[in-house]
């Protein structure tokens, strides 16, 4: 720690001394300076400009000041000498100026109303209050009067007027009934700003309530009612049906009549309002309709200032707050309904009161010096500035050889104690006035120091120390440091000597220690004062406590070994997660360690150990995991490997020179990993605090070396260790070094000159980093000059990054050049770069554009060249805008959206492409630059060719029945041209087998074709495309479905695999599957013979025609004459037996269920026999296999 706390009396010193230099400084508080030295009056409190009271009280009008001596008080009213002593009621408060008018006696307060004025004047000025204008509050009885009922059509717009008595201030309005219940607002019916209550439209039911217009009074907290209006409302819809309210069209269904929006407040289309800077601009529109509008709120030129709009009452009013210039122009409000909209414009003035540019400052001077008094202020109208002199015009006081008067400022020469005086400068004009006092003080004091003598500074070693010597005088002294009351003034190096006579010791070493004195020196004499400063040794951790892992219930010690500076206290404390550590009984707390025992799970978390002295600290820590009985480590281990080095520790700066520095370390432990490499790293607090860069790389066999640095760098380092396993945490900080300063060696880079408006030009670079910077206040010369004319060059001194040149000529060349420029000097002569200014948008559209068809969907386009001049920037594209207008086919409705197409550089010809044929175009040219398009050129109309179409849409394939096939399709979506016909083409195939392709032409009208199958095994192949004159367009294909089964070869395609059955194991399966069926058929006779039922079908003669449920849902037969089923029975795709003649089955007497026969995953069939659901009673449904129909199949 550098130095304990200051008493308050140094900051009031240390304030003193600084603003003494700008000539304008408070007093210090010190009680024997205040009680010595003389100060003209400085009014401290006073009350408002605008004061109204309350007439049941007493009337306090305020008015407080200071000064040495302290200062009397008179007063004026309405300009005239106020006598406190000729009235009774009126007193002044004791040593103040604060007026007291007391009624308990009687009296009216209205007798006092007017203007008053407070004096404070002693024996060196006379300082004014502002004029205070007293006013007492007012709330009028409203008259009485008798109202009418308010008769109005149901529909119609209606104001109900509130007119309140004047006030003071005035009163708030708000509408009730007489019950006192608030009347229930909306955008239907609301209060205007004015009080009134504005219905846009009436309905029935506003007849349910009256309306009482109610004022509250602020100070007297009253409430005064008018007598409430009562409305009856005419009608076309007598009944008064509340179901009506949520009609989807209420006016409507009540038979009231839809009408456009008109205006009920303001009137008419335009009006204008003034509002005073700094104030809230209302603005309000209010409209009638039916429906009710909408309000909107727009201005003019521009956007909402959004950070201080906001919308009220509805979205009726708009209010701003804090209005400045920039607010004024033209705002509309537009009230809209589904009848229309009109719209009323507002022209709005923004106006200012006085406000304060530069407000004059109390000026001390020593005498034969020089001082100003600044009063500078604005508004609108401009305001006039008139000085006074002690509360009279400066006109009509004593001549002053020493002070002359230049419009807003009054300039002293060698001022001496008779100038004291209190000056008065007021600026007024037709919204307000604002009134300062300033005084001008000459004083004549010798030095004389403020804080107490021969201190005692501690400071730690290479730290940064700040000696303090507050004194004060006038005029204001001159301060030297010595040392050891020897030897020559204490500036520069590593002292650093403050303008209020601080001296800074930038790292404090040990021969720093000693007896420091300050002497402060003016034409009457001098004082000194003396600091002892002592040098401490830092307290640093050398054993730090490491990260532990342990078992419950065990005993662990974290070490904590401290090297300090033996005079001054130890104190070694501990904390647990950031968190003051309770030593309980299982802990005990030594010097340099904690021993916790018998380890329990809440005894895990970090542990840090804390050592401080009364100057300065350290601390440590270190992580305890607590493990359960017979487990494993926690993860805690993998993420931090004990392979990894232990930081290096105590850091050490030595061999300080300007561009050098030594770093020393210690290094941690190795962890049976040796040390390969000690990365340095720094961090600088003047660009980027807190940010560490590395620096240098050395050998893990080191542990000093020497840092080469760059000129002034507070540089601070740490060191990272690294072995084979990784890196080590970063030790702790060094002290910092800070490098003496020189001249930049280098500019910054990446220097440009673009424009960001049509008439600037804004030059950026890349900002130098600290390490580069090499010396304080760092900026650029940023240089600039026309290319073509070479002028002589603009310069500028910039402290950022960015600097914008205008106004300039639209997009012309510069030469720039940015400089770096420090305290010590500058940086080399920099490179120029070649910039422009910005662009504007072009002036001239290219000519004699000429258009060419090529083809139905691709034109060609040439134009003129424009002249460079008028592109006005740099020249992006030539760009075509193109719109399709219209189809020549006629029933055609197409896009109007507009297409653009880019042609890049100085080109002279293009191709637009991706046209749409048969259609009218027009198009139009511009030039393009950075800043937008220019002019559009004479729009060309063109019309592209016929084409041929795009693909039939929605093309559809059906299999309605086994026999035919059905396709249908809608007309291509863009045609192209003139339809002539579609063409299909199909072809029949059956797995790789293809048939021969048919050919068939249709006309444009027909949508529809139904194909008759040549078989019903084969699938077919469609491909449909639309024809014009210039031939088809893009085709479509469909195949037509394929049937349930055929996801693999089936039963129907074993006729033309004669390959499969000349194959030994296929004649071996067939002659078991015959020995099976065999087997079957006897099973089935023993079984009959046995007196087996079976079911006999009521209705005997069934066909299977077309209405068959199997041909209703797609399924057809794959049976031909050589491959018959048995008789009476017909087979399906799924293998399904039909009864047809038969009254009984063979199939009845089997086991039921289905049976599948397979060949190498190849299906053959599944036969199946569903029972009458009318079966014999006691005989269970069944389903039986037909070998029969299954021999057949497979022959």
């Amino acid at each position: 720690m550098a130095r304990p706390q200051p008493p308050p009396w140094v900051h009031a010193a240390f304030l003193l001394c600084f603003l003494s230099l700008g000539g304008a400084i408070e007093i210090p508080m010190d009680p024997s300076i205040q009680n010595e030295l003389s100060q003209p009056p400085t009014i401290t409190k006073q009350s408002v400009k605008d004061h109204i009271v309350d007439p049941r009280d007493n009337i306090l009008i305020e008015c407080e000041a200071k000064g040495n001596p302290a200062p009397s008080f008179h007063w004026t009213r309405n300009s005239r000498f106020f006598n406190v002593a000729k009235d009774p009621r009126v007193s002044m408060r004791r040593r103040s100026g604060t007026l007291v008018i007391d009624f308990r006696s009687g009296g009216r307060p209205e007798e006092y109303e007017g203007e008053y004025q407070c004096f404070a004047r002693n024996k060196f000025g006379t300082a004014l209050s502002n004029r205070i204008r007293l006013q007492v509050s007012k709330s009028p009885l409203w008259p009485k009067e008798n109202l009418d009922p308010v008769v109005v059509q149901e529909g119609a717009p209606l104001t109900l007027q509130c007119n309140p008595p004047p006030g003071l201030p005035s009163p708030v309005i708000f509408w009730m009934s007489s019950a006192m219940e608030p009347i229930t607002q909306d955008k239907r019916v609301s209060q205007g700003h004015n009080g009134d209550l504005y219905f846009s439209n009436v309905m029935v039911q506003d007849m349910q309530t009256d309306y009482s217009c109610n004022a509250r009074f602020h100070f007297t907290h009253t409430i005064q009612q008018k007598n409430p209006f009562t409305l009856k409302v005419l009608t076309n819809h007598p009944y008064n049906d509340s179901s009506l309210r949520n009609h989807p069209d209420m006016y409507s269904a009540r038979g009231v009549a839809e009408r456009t929006p008109t205006f009920m407040y303001p009137l008419g289309t335009a009006s204008s309002q003034m509002v005073l800077r700094g104030m809230d601009l209302l603005l309000e529109c209010i409209a009638s309709g039916v429906p009710t509008p909408d309000i909107a709120w727009y201005k003019k030129g521009g956007d909402l200032p959004s950070h201080k709009a906001k919308f009220e009452n509805f979205n009726k009013a708009l209010r701003i707050t804090n209005v400045s210039e920039e607010d004024s122009g033209e705002y509309f409000c537009l009230a809209s309904n589904k009848m229309g909209s009109i719209r009323h414009t507002i022209s709005v003035r923004v106006k200012a009161a006085p406000y304060w540019l530069d407000e004059p400052k109390n000026l001390i001077l020593a005498p034969g010096e020089d001082g100003r008094l600044v009063c500078r202020a604005n508004g609108n109208p401009k305001p006039t500035v008139q000085w006074m002199v002690n509360g009279e015009p400066l006109q009509s006081a004593p001549p002053n050889p020493n002070r002359e008067v230049a419009g807003d400022t009054i300039i002293f020469r060698d001022t001496q104690i008779s100038s004291r005086a209190v000056y008065q400068c007021n600026t007024s004009n037709e919204h307000g006035y604002l009134l300062a006092n300033a005084f001008v003080s000459v004083l004549d004091v010798p030095p004389r120091m403020l804080s107490p003598r021969n201190q005692l500074i501690r400071v730690i070693l290479y730290n940064r120390t700040r000696l303090d010597c507050p004194f004060f005088g006038s005029p204001i002294p001159t301060l030297r440091w010595f040392k050891n009351g020897q030897g020559s003034n204490l500036d520069g190096g590593n002292y650093h000597v403050y303008e209020n006579g601080s001296l800074e010791i930038k790292m404090i070493r040990k021969e720093d220690q000693g007896i420091y004195t300050c002497v402060a020196t003016n034409i009457l004499g001098k004082a000194e004062n003396q600091v002892r400063l002592e040098v401490k040794d830092p307290t640093r951790i050398y054993r730090m406590p490491e990260d532990q892992v342990v078992k419950r219930g065990t005993t662990v010690q974290l070490e904590c070994r401290v090297k300090h500076d033996p005079s001054l206290k130890l104190t070694v404390s501990w904390m647990k997660d950031d968190e003051p550590l309770y030593i309980g009984n299982r802990m005990k707390k030594e010097d340099d360690s904690l021993t916790i025992f018998g380890v329990a799970e809440r005894d895990q978390g970090s542990y840090t150990c804390v050592a401080s002295t009364e100057l300065d600290q350290d601390l440590a820590k270190a992580y305890l995991t607590v493990l359960a009985d017979q487990t494993t480590p926690t993860n805690r281990l993998a993420a931090l490997p004990k392979g990894r080095p232990d930081r290096p520790r105590d850091l050490e700066l030595t061999d300080l020179a300007e561009r050098s520095v030594r770093l020393t370390w210690i290094p941690g432990d190795d962890n049976n990993s040796p040390i390969t490499d000690y990365v340095v790293q720094f961090e600088e607090d003047q660009f980027q605090p807190g940010v560490w860069h590395d620096h240098s790389k050395f050998p893990g066999s080191v542990n000093s070396a020497v840092l080469q640095l760059s000129p002034y760098v507070n540089y601070q380092f740490r060191v990272i260790a690294v072995n084979e396993v990784g890196s080590s945490h970063p030790s702790l900080p060094s002290e910092r070094y800070r490098t003496s300063g020189a001249p930049p060696e280098s500019n910054p880079g990446d220097v440009k000159g673009e424009g960001t408006r049509k008439n600037n030009m804004e030059i950026t670079w890349t900002p130098m980093n600290a390490t580069s910077a090499f010396g304080p206040n760092l900026r650029y010369i940023v240089k600039w000059r026309r290319r073509e004319t070479r002028e002589s060059w603009n310069n500028v001194t910039v402290w950022g990054s960015r600097y914008v040149v205008g106004p300039t000529p639209v997009y012309v060349p510069y030469e720039i050049r940015v400089q770096a420029e420090n305290d010590f000097g500058k940086g080399p002569e920099p490179e120029t770069v070649i910039g422009y200014s910005g662009e504007d948008y072009p002036r001239a559209a290219p000519t004699d554009v000429k258009v060419r068809v090529l083809n139905s969907t691709a034109i060609s386009l040439q134009w003129n060249r424009v002249y460079s001049d008028t592109v006005q920037g740099q020249l992006r594209e030539y760009r075509a805008y193109y719109w399709r207008e219209s189809s020549l086919l006629k029933s055609l409705w197409v896009s109007q959206k507009r297409q653009q197409a880019g042609f890049p550089g100085d080109r002279l010809r293009g191709v637009v492409s991706r046209l749409f044929p048969y259609s009218n175009y027009k198009l139009e040219m511009v030039v393009v630059n950075g800043r937008g398009d220019g002019p559009r050129s004479e729009t060309k109309e063109f019309t592209t060719p016929e084409g041929v179409p795009s693909a039939p849409r929605r093309f559809r394939v059906r299999q309605p029945s086994l026999q035919t096939i059905s396709l249908e399709w809608d007309h291509p979506e863009h045609p192209n041209g003139i339809l002539t016909g579609y063409s299909l083409r199909y072809l029949a195939f059956n797995g790789t087998k293809l048939g021969k392709q048919i050919v068939e032409n249709f006309s444009p009208n027909q949508t529809k074709f139904t194909v008759q199958r040549a078989d019903p095994v084969s699938r077919y192949r469609f491909t449909l495309s639309a024809r014009t004159q210039v031939g088809s367009g893009e085709a479509v294909t469909e195949e037509s479905p394929a049937s349930p089964n055929e996801a693999t070869p089936t039963a129907a395609y074993t006729n033309n695999q004669t390959d499969i059955a000349t194959q030994g194991w296929f004649i071996g399966l067939m002659c078991a599957i015959a020995l099976l069926v065999l087997i079957l058929l006897i099973v089935c006779f023993i079984k009959r013979s046995r007196g087996g039922k079976y079911p006999v079908r009521e209705k005997k003669d069934v066909p299977l025609g077309p209405e068959d449920p199997k041909e209703e849902d797609g399924s057809f037969d794959y049976s031909d004459e050589d491959n018959k089923p048995l008789q009476g029975s017909q087979t399906s795709l799924d293998g399904t037996i039909k009864q047809q003649e038969s009254d009984d089955s063979l199939v009845d007497y089997g086991e039921g269920g289905e049976g599948q026969f397979n060949e190498d995953g190849s299906f053959i069939g599944q036969y199946t026999v569903k029972k009458d659901k009318e079966e014999t009673e006691g005989n269970e449904s069944s389903e039986a296999t037909s070998p029969v129909n299954a021999i057949y199949s497979l022959a």
